[in-house]
């Protein structure tokens, strides 16, 4: 790929159609134009399950959205939808897109306790679940009253909708004038982000926010109508938006579906082989692991670009896989409030630890607390300026929360919550978070979640969570505890507070280290220090 970065830079502009929606605009289209697979459905286990077309998927969200209708569900009314990665998540999104509702995709480790948060805190009429989340909604629906319509997908129960039924006896035909006109500023989705000192923030994205990852497909990504494209991601996260959704049907691709737990290495290097992945994204972590295991027997030549993204990737690991693939690994960055805004780009130099430079169409710097650009090499907050027109992809605010969002929107800028340097020649290098959210195995954890756990353990008197730096996880979650009267340190009491936290909080958010401490450092208004504690780790 020829790349000149400053011509592009200097020469692009991207414009979102007012009245644009996703589903109308690119997937009818796609549909009506080409005859092709979107999506590659495989099971745990590597083998394949169905392969869904473009018309199907879009008839079916054309079902899924006349089957909303007819429940009574309103355009902007918000509804939960916790899916692993099968086609009905697709079909639920696109069905609430195309007839106006905002759809809250949430991972499919939410606990009980963060179902009901998210549905308190948003509003949400209805919830399209599988069986294992069916139950923890049962639990709670009482105390959830805005819920009106619950849906259950592949299962039967008493009360609920069954998603297949409510297809079946829907038109697979909807267009523009048979719903409410949708803006491309009206509100599509909500995803619930981390913060380090308050519950999840919900951070609205608009109908232009799909059409402005033409920047994420068309530079980082480089992403072609031939691909067979494969992300890993969890549908909960706004990974999700970015590697199997709108960026690779922007480009007309095929998507690999895994609907799969955990990483087993032999059967995620089988699907790369079996399927022919041309394009494959993964978090760091998954790289180090493959970077671990034999890879010379794996058959790689399918492969043309690969790229990742959560925390910087060592060289190690991309030289490993570059001798066995042949293709180098592609960095980038953004946040769920964002599209892809720094990134390596095919055709440019790579510098292994940099995040890369500032994508085409934003302007994105290094700058202090009063919105000053710093100089080279100087320590910073990552920022997105705010332009004429907005910056594509930029969130307008947090969702039912003026003050967090006059926290980050200040001196003509966006504050990220995360630190950097920029070199003389403009490639941007990560430092860290300054809002303390922990980023584990591609997981951005919030310490408040976790330490929300830990403080309902009779043993626990206090605690303060922050990040440990991890060789193959880039962080993990460590508990500094003090202990409740009549309670003494011991393995088994680790093991017990740990088990503790996986029930009562999603799995992947438990401390895999438990420090206990007599006192904990404060500030005079009695906030913890947790970066006291985390120079601590650096002096032992």
């Amino acid at each position: 790929m020829s790349f000149d970065y400053e011509k592009i830079r200097s020469t692009f502009v991207l414009e979102c159609p007012e009245n644009f929606n996703f589903a109308f605009d690119v997937l009818s289209k796609r549909a009506e134009e080409v005859d092709k697979i979107a999506l590659i459905s495989i099971d745990n286990n590597g083998d394949h399950l169905k392969d869904i077309t473009y018309k199907e998927l879009d008839n079916f969200s054309s079902k899924f959205a006349n089957a909303l209708l007819g429940l009574g569900v309103s355009k902007n009314d918000n509804i939960l939808v916790v899916l692993p990665r099968i086609p009905e998540w697709y079909f639920s999104l696109f069905g609430c897109a195309k007839m106006g509702a905002v759809a809250m995709p949430g991972t499919n480790l939410l606990t009980q306790n963060d179902i009901e948060y998210r549905i308190n805190v948003s509003g949400a009429k209805a919830a399209i679940v599988t069986e294992a989340h069916a139950k923890f909604i049962e639990n709670i629906k009482d105390k959830c009253p805005t819920l009106e319509n619950l849906i259950i997908v592949k299962g039967e129960k008493p009360g609920w909708h069954s998603f297949e039924a409510l297809c079946l006896d829907s038109s697979d035909y909807i267009d523009r004038t048979m719903v409410q006109e949708t803006a491309s500023s009206d509100p599509m989705l909500i995803y619930f982000t981390s913060g380090s000192t308050a519950m999840p923030k919900m951070v609205e994205r608009d109908h232009a926010y799909a059409f402005s990852h033409i920047i994420t497909k068309s530079f980082w990504q480089d992403l072609k109508a031939a691909d067979i494209h494969w992300t890993l991601t969890d549908t909960g996260w706004a990974k999700a938006a970015w590697g199997l959704l709108y960026p690779q049907l922007l480009a007309g691709c095929s998507i690999v579906l895994f609907d799969g737990e955990g990483f087993d290495l032999e059967t995620h290097l089988k699907i790369i082989e079996r399927y022919k992945v041309t394009t494959f994204c993964a978090p760091p972590t998954i790289y180090r692991l493959m970077a671990q295991a034999d890879l010379s027997k794996v058959d790689f030549s399918s492969i043309r670009h690969c790229f990742g993204a959560g925390e910087p990737l060592n060289p190690e690991a991309m030289r490993v896989w570059k001798n066995a693939t042949g293709c180098d690994i592609y960095d980038g960055y953004g946040q769920t409030e964002t599209i892809n805004i720094v990134a390596n780009f095919p055709g440019m130099e790579i510098r292994p630890g940099s995040m890369g430079k500032p994508c085409p169409g934003l302007t994105v710097d290094i700058i202090d607390d009063a919105g000053n650009i710093l100089g080279d090499d100087e320590i910073g907050h990552i920022g997105v300026k705010i332009t004429q027109p907005y910056p594509p992809g930029l969130f307008n605010g947090y969702y039912r929360d003026e003050e967090k969002t006059k926290e980050v929107f200040k001196n003509g800028w966006y504050y990220t919550g995360d630190t950097a340097t920029r070199d003389c020649d403009g490639y941007i290098w990560f430092v860290g978070r300054s809002d303390d959210v922990i980023s584990s195995s591609g997981y951005r954890i919030s310490p408040f979640e976790v330490e929300s756990a830990l403080v309902e353990h009779e043993a626990v008197a206090e605690s303060a969570v922050i990040a440990k730096p991890d060789t193959l996880r880039g962080e993990i979650v460590k508990a500094c505890i003090v202990l409740a009267e009549g309670y003494e340190p011991s393995d088994e009491l680790v093991i017990n507070i740990q088990d503790f936290v996986k029930r009562h909080s999603a799995p992947y958010k438990y401390p895999r280290e438990v420090e206990f401490f007599k006192t904990l450092p404060k500030t005079i208004s009695g906030k913890i220090r947790r970066v006291e504690l985390r120079e601590n780790l650096n002096k032992t």
